[in-house]
Parts: structure tokens; C-alpha cells; sequence
């Protein structure tokens, strides 16, 4: 454990050493906080942050490729990794400390989003439910870890940050995209089994307040499995 804590915190250092981790937070803190003032502080508009959730979600979309991208390429790309692969570090454990710095990385960019609820609160009258206020925000999260599992895996996959980046992007593009549009236009057999992993109704769910296990246990299994394919690809390359 005292390996995998100091793995992790000095890969989550590595993101504030380069100037990508304060572009990617001062990019989304400057659009979220944009759609937080237009979506829920007009006036006369519902206590809401329905608006600020969504158009998240939507920003996770390029905001994780970009967290993850340099997580192995990086260490490919400068022969680093050679030196950690020889080291007495678990394959494993090196994919999860390297894949816990992104997921604190994202969370501290959520962080300051903190203020929007409390400014929400102080300012409607009534104020707003906290319900899809908690589900909103464990949307985000649990969405990003499904994204950012996505991402350390095509990073283990490849030496270009670009070619780990576009594989992200693409990949959960290609998911979302089969799971709503592709499905509707398949028998209904293969419909239902591709809408069962939709990720967007999963998070409307959330944005409603509702908060079904069957959907933690999904993003949370399906985040998992994408980790055990990231170690499998680390091992394949200590065998070549």
C-alpha cells in the first residue's frame, strides 16, 4: 500500500509539473463556470444545475483522453519504463497508482466546481434540491472513470500521446454513438443488449436524482475490466 500511495502521488504531481494539467482545469473551470452563470443564475431560471451537469459530461468527453494520454506513451516515448518494468513494482499496481494520479487529477478539477452548488444554495429562494445535486456530481465521477480506464488502457497501447488521445476520443465516441443511434437501427434482440451499455441513460438517471446500483455497478465493473486489459497489455510488452 505504501508502494502504491507513492507511486500515485508522484505521478498526480507530475500533472501540476506540466503546463497540459493547468490548461486542461483552467479550461473547463473558465466553460463550466460560463454555463453556471448563463444555465443557472439568469434570472427567473429554475434552481438548477442540470445545464452545468450536462454540458460536463459532455467536456469529459476530450478532458479525460487529455489527462490520460501521457500516463504510459510518455514513459514509452522516453524509455522510462524499461527502468519501471525492471524495478520490484507489481505490473498491476504500477497501472493503478498511475490511473488513481488521473483520477485525483479529475477530482481536483471538480473541485472547485464545489462553489456553484453553495452559491446556488445562498442565492434561490426556494433553494434546490440536493438529491440530483449529489447524483449529478457522482455522474461526473463515476463517468470519469469509465473514461479515464478507456484512456490509461490506450495509453498502455501505444508510444504517441496523439495516438493515445485520438483512440480515447474515438473509442468512447464509437460507444456512445453505438449504444443510442446503432441500436435503434438493429433488431430488437441486438438493440436492447447494445442500449443495456449506454452510458448516456445512465446519466440522465443521475440527472433526475436517481442513484440505481445497477449503474455503480456498471461503470465500476466496466472501469475494472478496462484495468485488467491495461495490466494484460503491460505484461505482454515485458514478453517481447
Amino acid at each position: 500500500m505504501n508502494l502504491l500511495t507513492t507511486l500515485t502521488l508522484r505521478e498526480f504531481a507530475a500533472f501540476f509539473r506540466l503546463p497540459v494539467g493547468w490548461v486542461v482545469i483552467a479550461l473547463y473551470l473558465i466553460l463550466s463556470g460560463v454555463v453556471f452563470v448563463v444555465g443557472s443564475l439568469a434570472p427567473g431560471t429554475p434552481a438548477t444545475l442540470r445545464t452545468f451537469f450536462g454540458v460536463s459530461t459532455f467536456l469529459l468527453l476530450p478532458v479525460c483522453p487529455a489527462i490520460t494520454m501521457r500516463l504510459f506513451a510518455d514513459e514509452f516515448r522516453a524509455g522510462t519504463v524499461e527502468s519501471l518494468m525492471t524495478a520490484p513494482i507489481p505490473d498491476f499496481t504500477l497501472v493503478l497508482s498511475k490511473y488513481l494520479a488521473a483520477v485525483l487529477f479529475l477530482l481536483s478539477m471538480l473541485l472547485p466546481t464545489l462553489t456553484y452548488p453553495i452559491i446556488l444554495f445562498f442565492i434561490s429562494d426556494p433553494p434546490p434540491d440536493p438529491g440530483p445535486i449529489v447524483a449529478g456530481y457522482l455522474s461526473l465521477i463515476l463517468t470519469g472513470l469509465l473514461y479515464l480506464s478507456l484512456g490509461t488502457l490506450a495509453s498502455a497501447l501505444t508510444s504517441s500521446q496523439t495516438l493515445a488521445f485520438l483512440g480515447t476520443f474515438m473509442t468512447i465516441l464509437a460507444l456512445l454513438l453505438i449504444s443510442s443511434i446503432a441500436a435503434d437501427q438493429l433488431p430488437r434482440a441486438w438493440g436492447d443488449a447494445l442500449r443495456s451499455l449506454s452510458i448516456s441513460t445512465r446519466v440522465a438517471d443521475f440527472a433526475r436524482g436517481v442513484i440505481d446500483s445497477a449503474h455503480l455497478v456498471y461503470f465500476l465493473t466496466a472501469s475494472a475490466l478496462i484495468l485488467i486489459l491495461t495490466h494484460v497489455a503491460l505484461e505482454s510488452r515485458r514478453w517481447r
